[in-house]
């Protein structure tokens, strides 16, 4: 059975960028699931409208928030160089589609205080939190609020600080998954199929179990019934679920990226810092092959590329698109979400 915090094992993970629309959210509501909003790159009126879009449908859900991290908005001297040669290297993708490069920006929160400080004025049921940890202090105000907390977490010893700080579950983020790393401890992240993290996202699992108490979700790789089974066995009560929905109809991800997800022509993934500087696993096309070295500054490199992206999409073309995908991505189906959840609740 679920645990009750979840109220269901298959949860739709929190995709930025206008994946994870009130509408994709409130199709996995009534299909099963439980669906997250994604406040990353909004601004807080933005937020606050898809809450009041989201509430107002009768729709259960949670709201993700992006952690700043604070040594890569004030980055060393040496990382301030390589930015500049990184601005200097786009700018040949800059001419291929005529578009200007922003100025190097270092200043990007994602309007982290502001969107707390909404989330207490008027709370949701379910506040989770990527690229690090809330810290103590805000995990407590948002409790109050009646707000659970879950944090992400890659590693046991992530979990273990994510419970020292009153989390009330965790998601525990396998290498495999797709789209950004959450990892926030030195060295946590991983670089190849495996990364740091050995074995499976069950044996993952297994291990973060081991180490806290806290209901778990497992993410990273998990595409069909039997993968929510391994996870569950291993120890969480629900699987998150990213790339098994980006191709859905209610998905709000790019038909581009839809089809590149279906194409025989992309045949691997990776993890990429070239479209945000930070790593992400995606498909691997022209621009992460020919970015490879590209400085881990986030969210500045995502500022930097940004218009890049923007005038790729509207080219057509996937080969400068971030395209993220986690390692099953070729299973991915079409059609209506309530398919997808319906083969992920059979029996339950």
């Amino acid at each position: 059975m679920p645990h009750a915090l979840f109220g269901t094992r298959i949860i739709a993970a929190p995709m930025a960028g206008g994946t994870s629309t009130p509408a994709f959210v409130g199709a996995v509501h009534a299909a099963g699931g439980l669906g997250f909003l994604a406040a990353g790159y909004k601004s807080v009126e933005a937020m606050q409208a898809e809450i009041r879009s989201t509430r107002a449908a009768g729709v259960r859900f949670g709201m993700n928030l992006f952690v700043p991290d604070r040594a890569q908005l004030e980055p060393s001297a040496a990382l301030r160089a390589l930015l500049a040669e990184y601005r200097s290297r786009l700018q040949a993708d800059a001419k291929r589609y005529g578009v200007e490069l922003p100025p190097i920006r270092l200043d990007d929160d994602d309007a982290w205080q502001d969107k707390v400080a909404a989330l207490l004025e008027d709370p949701v049921e379910l506040v989770s939190f990527t690229f690090g940890l809330p810290g103590p202090d805000v995990v407590r105000a948002l409790r109050r609020a009646g707000s659970a907390v879950i944090a992400t977490v890659t590693t046991p010893a992530e979990a273990l600080e994510a419970a020292g700080q009153g989390v009330d579950a965790l998601v525990v983020q396998h290498v495999s998954a797709g789209g950004h790393s959450a990892a926030f401890q030195p060295g946590a992240g991983g670089g190849g199929p495996g990364g740091g993290q050995p074995g499976t996202t069950a044996e993952l699992v297994a291990r973060v179990r081991s180490a806290v108490g806290l209901p778990l979700a497992a993410a990273g790789g998990v595409m069909d019934r039997a993968d929510v089974d391994a996870a569950v066995a291993a120890g969480a009560q629900a699987a998150q679920l990213g790339t098994a929905f980006l191709r859905t109809d209610e998905s709000g991800a790019r038909q581009l990226h839809k089809d590149a997800l279906a194409s025989p022509h992309f045949s691997e993934t990776q993890l990429t810092a070239a479209f945000t500087g930070r790593q992400a696993r995606a498909l691997v096309n022209e621009f992460v092959r020919d970015h490879a070295d590209a400085p881990e500054v986030y969210p500045a490199v995502h500022h930097l590329t940004a218009p890049l992206r923007a005038a790729a999409a509207a080219a057509g073309d996937p080969e400068r698109l971030n395209l993220w995908a986690g390692t099953g991505w070729q299973r991915a189906q079409s059609g209506p979400v309530a398919g997808i959840l319906a083969g992920l609740l059979a029996d339950d």
